[in-house]
């Protein structure tokens, strides 16, 4: 190990508060066929230039050192929408191949896994998440700005059909847009068999416009789904998942609810982020990154992007900072950074 990386005492993704990065999360693009209020403006934003962006190799290259030499055991590709990304089949195929296998899934807003749920699941990939947020096609054209909740349906029954399983649904509840929802989402998810996961909204928009006062809160998406159903907790443990679970009217059916602002789960968090164009980010609110494709490009060996990458992790912040006065939110947004 070389001096910037002395004192770091495991191979893994450390850091100084003991925790263990084994879950990557990877960007594939910043682009997005949706122009969802709580993410981008209507006129979208302006994307990563090409030349910028990890080639496919590039990324299959980095998914080999992680999983091999960073202990990395969960993969799971993101965007913007990871599905414009052309060699995504090829990707996912690359990752799933690597030894020791890690769990590969992927988050999409569902419209393009009609065409590629078989062609997905054929490559190794393990289940999807689909972002959905209302039932409602009047009030999915406006959240999204596109009419589209049709292609975004069809989509989960194939990713099903395909074997994806289990499907998982993550929605975000704006206050006085869809709000009401939450029962007709968990309802149409126990209908099918999918998995709702309910997201308190972050201050990830481009727009930097999130106001805590108006987001709907974990206490309020329960009292929600209470109004519907009978929610008892879990006795699963928890683990490192962003979601605490309560098994709906006696079970075995759950819903989740991420609360990342007010229940905050950094203590156990186990993610480790890379953003399309090569960036490290060892939190979903950091507002530093660690360049590893300046080192990919210039011809840096397997052993110093793992060097690089140890580093970035062992800096991270004991939490995410979002309840204190002084935070400032990342100057990319979610689309940019990747779920």
């Amino acid at each position: 190990m070389n001096v910037a990386t002395r004192d770091i005492p495991d191979p893994r993704l450390v850091d100084t508060f003991g925790r263990v990065a084994t879950d990557l999360r990877v960007s594939l693009t910043d682009k997005c066929n949706l122009r969802c209020s709580y993410c981008m403006p209507a006129e979208g934003l302006d994307w990563l230039p090409k030349p910028e962006l990890l080639t496919d190799d590039e990324v299959i290259r980095l998914m080999r050192v992680a999983v091999e030499q960073l202990g990395v055991r969960e993969v799971r590709f993101t965007g913007g929408e990871p599905l414009l990304r052309p060699g995504v089949v090829g990707i996912v195929a690359a990752t799933t191949a690597l030894r020791p296998r890690p769990e590969v899934s992927l988050t999409t807003n569902g419209i393009g896994l009609a065409r590629t749920a078989e062609a997905l699941a054929a490559a190794g990939l393990d289940r999807v998440n689909v972002s959905l947020d209302t039932l409602d096609a009047e009030r999915f054209r406006t959240i999204t700005r596109r009419d589209r909740l049709s292609d975004v349906l069809a989509g989960m029954r194939a990713a099903a059909a395909a074997g994806l399983t289990p499907v998982k649904v993550n929605a975000v509840l704006l206050r006085g847009v869809n709000d009401g929802d939450a029962v007709s989402l968990l309802e149409y998810c126990l209908q099918h068999g999918y998995e709702l996961r309910i997201i308190e909204q972050m201050p990830l928009d481009a727009q930097h416009a999130w106001d805590r006062t108006t987001m709907i809160t974990a206490e309020e998406i329960l009292a929600s789904l209470r109004t519907g159903f009978n929610l008892t907790e879990d006795p699963t443990e928890r683990g490192a998942s962003p979601a605490e679970t309560w098994l709906v009217d006696g079970g075995p059916a759950r819903v989740g609810v991420i609360a990342s602002v007010t229940r905050a789960f950094c203590g156990t968090c186990d993610r480790t982020r890379l953003t399309a164009d090569g960036q490290i980010r060892n939190c979903l609110f950091a507002r530093d990154e660690s360049d590893l494709r300046t080192a990919l490009r210039s011809g840096g060996s397997d052993e110093e992007l793992a060097d690089r990458w140890r580093l970035a992790m062992w800096g991270k912040l004991p939490g995410h900072g979002i309840n204190d006065p002084s935070f400032l939110q990342p100057v990319r947004p979610m689309s940019s950074i990747g779920g």
